[in-house]
């Protein structure tokens, strides 16, 4: 649409000299200006002036505490328009202040140069790594191909007495592709993720530059310094290799070689000594807040467990963006987000498992003498539930693909139970490595993919006589887990049971439920307090 300035039927002109197209406007006169004639009008001093660029007028907001006064100044210190009586008076009288037109530029040019980088220069970062993905996952393919033909050429020289070996080998190839492959989708993930959320803050700074909207403009803060920083990627360090030996039918199965372990290593970032708080979210529970699940590095899920039915969904700012009852009215015991951005969640009293999509509510488990309690989705898209029996005297984990169930974990190789079934809480975590982590209350039993039993973590050898009561549980991308106790504090351990350090200082008076972002920050659900503490504890 055309400016009214620049129509030739009505040519908008200074109003003390009728000079053509003024360039200036005084907000507070209500006055077009040209450049010759401002210091004139700056000179009545009987009146307050505030003298605004021609496209500018009109955007001064007025004080919503003295009006009509105009908020001419922005506090920096809570980054708001204020007025001359707000920043004399109250609670912005020792704030850092600065003239609002020109905070306002700053922040455009601020706008323009975040805008410039995440599209010239961040941005095609993430897409370039999102293009290397199918690569990497046919060198993957093509490798194990490799692998297999080695393989299948040894079989034919040693024939039929070493087909079991060969076929125990080839499903260790599976075992370590399935964690090639899941440490591949763990990267693609959160390139993805940050690459959504780029496009959507680019698409929010070209708002930005196309408003006039001061209030607007002036709550923008910068998150370019959190996506300069381009999520680190693992490495391969060792594939795997196979070493043919000459046929020796006495010592078959040493004689038909050895194939080497995966192993990949994940960029190493620095635990800090002291965590720091970067969110602090109070949520409708005023206590008994038992679960958080990311459904984004800005967006969580939370439940409890004890008080009421509702799922709810937080930005970072504590505001509620959705709630969804349970399908049953029971409460929820817990919440996993799906890779795909569903929330699943387990139904204890009516023994179901069930899935949240857009506004439907599918049942997709029903189970039959067995109750669930806790659950988390894979990298694979699978379902990992703890559950107990009607009797209350057994423990299990089952693995589902869908609603089929694909893999029973319960005894170790003595034939001895690998949880406890004295207590209800039994948060679990799949870690990257694929190892499966349950927090089992008086120990955190961790097992490999095919179920067998790696290590228990009952606390720090340091502290052995302390008592240890494990609640929530996590797992991270440098395959740290990370589970909460009974002693207001988080334990971070490593894929192998190593004790590394304790986060304890940062006002956690009852932690339970824990999960992490693609960045590695740290949600914490306060059981006592209802809120939800987002930490930062690596550098």
């Amino acid at each position: 649409m055309e400016d009214p300035m620049y129509s030739l039927q009505d040519v908008i002109r200074c109003d003390l000299c009728e000079t053509p197209v003024p360039p200036k406007h005084c907000e507070l006169c209500h006055i077009h200006l040209c450049e010759a004639c401002v210091e004139k009008h700056l000179s009545d001093q009987s009146k307050d002036h505030y003298i605004v660029p021609f496209k500018l007028r009109g955007t001064i907001p007025k004080c919503p505490y003295h009006s009509p006064k105009l908020c001419i100044i922005l506090c920096k210190d809570c980054n708001v328009p204020i007025c001359a009586i707000c920043s004399s008076f109250g609670e912005h009288v020792e704030h850092t202040t600065e003239d609002i037109l020109k905070a306002m530029a700053e922040k455009k040019e601020l706008i323009r140069k975040d805008l410039q980088e995440l599209e010239e220069s961040i941005y095609p970062q993430y897409q370039e790594a999102a293009l290397n993905i199918p690569v990497q996952r046919a060198d993957v393919n093509k490798h194990s191909q490799k692998l297999t033909t080695a393989l299948d050429k040894q079989r034919e020289a040693l024939h039929t007495e070493i087909d079991t070996t060969i076929q125990g080998m080839k499903s260790d190839i599976d075992d370590m592709d399935d964690q090639n492959i899941a440490a591949i989708d763990g990267q693609e993930v959160a390139i993805n993720k940050t690459s959504t959320e780029i496009k959507k803050v680019i698409q929010d700074l070209k708002r930005l530059l196309d408003t006039s909207d001061v209030c607007l403009v002036s709550e923008y803060t910068s998150r370019t310094e959190e996506f300069r920083n381009f999520p680190a990627q693992f490495q391969v360090t060792s594939l795997p290799t196979f070493t043919p030996q000459e046929i020796n039918r006495e010592q078959i199965n040493q004689q038909i070689g050895s194939l080497s372990e995966l192993v990949i290593t994940y960029p190493g970032g620095t635990l800090l000594d002291e965590p720091r708080i970067l969110t602090d979210i109070q949520t409708e529970y005023k206590k008994g807040l038992l679960c958080v699940s990311c459904l984004s590095d800005s967006e969580l899920w939370t439940c409890s467990g004890f008080y009421d039915n509702i799922l709810r969904l937080y930005n970072l700012q504590g505001e509620l963006l959705r709630s969804v009852q349970t399908k049953s009215g029971n409460v929820p015991w817990d919440i996993p987000v799906t890779r795909s951005g569903d929330l699943v969640y387990t139904g204890y009293w009516d023994r179901s498992i069930n899935l949240v999509s857009g506004k439907q509510i599918e049942t997709l488990i029903t189970l039959r003498g067995w109750k669930p309690r806790y659950l988390c989705s894979t990298a694979s898209g699978d379902l990992l539930v703890i559950m107990t029996s009607d009797d209350g005297k057994q423990t299990k984990v089952v693995r589902y693909s869908g609603s089929t169930e694909k893999q029973t974990i319960q005894w170790d190789d003595q034939g001895k139970p690998l949880y406890s079934s004295r207590y209800n809480t039994k948060y679990l975590s799949q870690n990257r490595n694929l190892d499966i982590c349950v927090a089992d209350f008086e120990a955190v039993v961790v097992v490999s993919r095919a179920g067998k039993l790696r290590f228990r973590y009952t606390g720090p050898r340091s502290t052995p006589r302390e008592s240890f009561r494990s609640f929530g549980i996590t797992t991270d991308s440098q395959a740290n887990i990370l589970t909460a106790d009974n002693n207001h504090r988080i334990h971070i351990i490593d894929q192998d049971g190593l004790f590394l350090h304790f986060i304890h200082n940062c006002g956690l008076q009852d932690p339970w439920g824990l999960c992490v972002d693609s960045r590695d920050n740290l949600f914490v659900a306060d059981y006592f307090t209802g809120k939800v503490k987002k930490l930062q504890y690596y550098k």
